[in-house]
């Protein structure tokens, strides 16, 4: 039998058919429009997996189940999402609705506790115990894996490491707090840290790679920092501190055997792991241990939360 895998994010629903070795053989894709009715998006969920159902040639009978990653505080054990802050979800029976347009059963589950599954499936954590993935988006999304469980907590809210605290009284965060991991690692955060630094350098080689503050993304200060640009170098290695210190306090708390962080930046391969290696050796309490961490890359970039998600009811 396959199943159905939907990754619901702040700007894209993406389903997609999952055979028992975790392969994607088809998937759809709309954009979320993460300000309409629940029912609207729902609907569009529902949508999306039929029309992958039917790009891969299959039919609702050859499909067991259809799992949900979704943002924010999800109850696999009522479908409940209870809240999101990224789509305008709030006490929202996602699993019975979604359930009863498609005929099928449905699970649901945080989308970065999806992905994290899914890395452990079929992944850069494939067949660990234990393992911690962060995302580096537009948030820092966490999802944990404790002796091949997930962790999310008595309440499902447990799990939100981009909002640990990493400078006190530090940047605003979307959540409410100051000084929140989330507010200085992750890709929103490095670019505008890269647009201050260009507001302040004219004479930056970040200008003319994005010749306008509309155009800076979380790779400008990397390729200006390649050309040999000072300032972006300072841009990157304080950035690659911040994600470096919350890196290492997700080490002293879970002791995890794999560390997988993803996200568009993780594009820069070792010019980000080598020196976040680095950080994490030299200020980690465990250095004195035989056995240590992994840190990696998520091999399974986008797919790893359709993944999950169709692994949920496994």
């Amino acid at each position: 039998m396959y199943t159905i895998g939907i990754d619901l994010g702040g700007t894209n629903i993406v389903a997609g058919v999952v055979d028992d070795n975790y392969n994607i053989l088809a998937a759809a894709k709309c954009k979320t429009g993460a300000q309409r009715t629940p029912e609207e998006i729902i609907d569009d969920m529902a949508a999306m997996a039929r029309e992958a159902v039917e790009k891969a040639g299959l039919s609702l009978n050859d499909i067991a189940h259809v799992g949900v990653g979704c943002p924010g505080t999800c109850n696999p054990e009522t479908g409940e999402v209870e809240y999101t802050n990224n789509i305008n979800f709030s006490h929202v029976m996602l699993g019975p609705i979604l359930k009863e347009k498609m005929g099928l059963p449905v699970y649901i589950e945080n989308d970065a506790n999806a992905a994290a599954i899914g890395e452990v499936k079929a992944g850069a954590a494939k067949g660990a115990e234990s393992c911690v993935c962060i995302t580096l988006g537009t948030g820092v999304g966490g999802g944990v894996i404790l002796d091949g469980k997930v962790f999310s907590g008595f309440n499902f809210s447990g799990a939100e490491l981009g909002h640990t605290v990493i400078v006190a009284n530090g940047e605003p965060c979307t959540c409410g707090r100051n000084g929140c991991w989330e507010a200085y690692a992750s890709a929103t955060a490095l670019i505008n840290q890269t647009r201050r630094a260009m507001e302040a350098h004219p004479e930056s080689k970040m200008w003319q790679i994005a010749d306008t503050l509309d155009k800076v993304n979380g790779l400008t200060a990397f390729d200006a920092m390649r050309a040999g640009d000072a300032v972006a170098k300072d841009v990157v290695d304080t950035y690659i501190y911040y994600v470096g210190c919350g890196l290492t306090n997700m080490i002293n708390i879970f002791q995890p055997e794999v560390l997988c962080i993803g996200g568009g930046i993780c594009k820069e391969g070792e010019t980000l792991l080598a020196p976040l290696r680095g950080i994490i050796e030299k200020e980690r309490y465990s250095k004195y241990c035989e056995k240590q961490t992994r840190l990696c890359v998520a091999e399974l970039g986008n797919d790893a939360g359709v993944v999950g998600a169709a692994a949920l009811g496994r």
